[in-house]
């Protein structure tokens, strides 16, 4: 079943996504294209072949999350070039009518 203009029409709609009269005759091909080859694939993916998300294996890549001491305040707070009631003072980039 080929789409028409005015299914990729009601396509652009739902997709909030204005297209014009050529537009919509260019891409109702295109489209056709894309629903056949995805159709095809699942023809050949039989129930032997599990579904995948990624072409290759994927693992997790962080680290354990284990707690480890750390500065205090104090010591990171004495690196800085300015301090205001126990952290760090920057210069103001806003306005107050910002």
């Amino acid at each position: 079943m080929a789409l028409t203009p005015a299914d990729v029409a009601r396509l652009g709609e739902l997709a909030r996504v204005r297209l014009t009269e050529e537009e919509l005759v260019h891409l109702a091909p295109q489209l056709d294209v894309i629903l056949a080859s995805v159709a095809r694939v699942s023809e050949v993916a039989g129930a032997d072949v599990p579904p995948t998300s990624h072409a290759l294996p994927l693992t997790n890549v962080f680290r354990e999350d284990i707690v480890t001491a750390s500065l205090t305040a104090e010591a990171v707070l004495a690196g800085a070039p300015s301090v205001e009631d126990g952290r760090f003072r920057v210069p103001r980039i806003l306005t107050e009518d910002a």
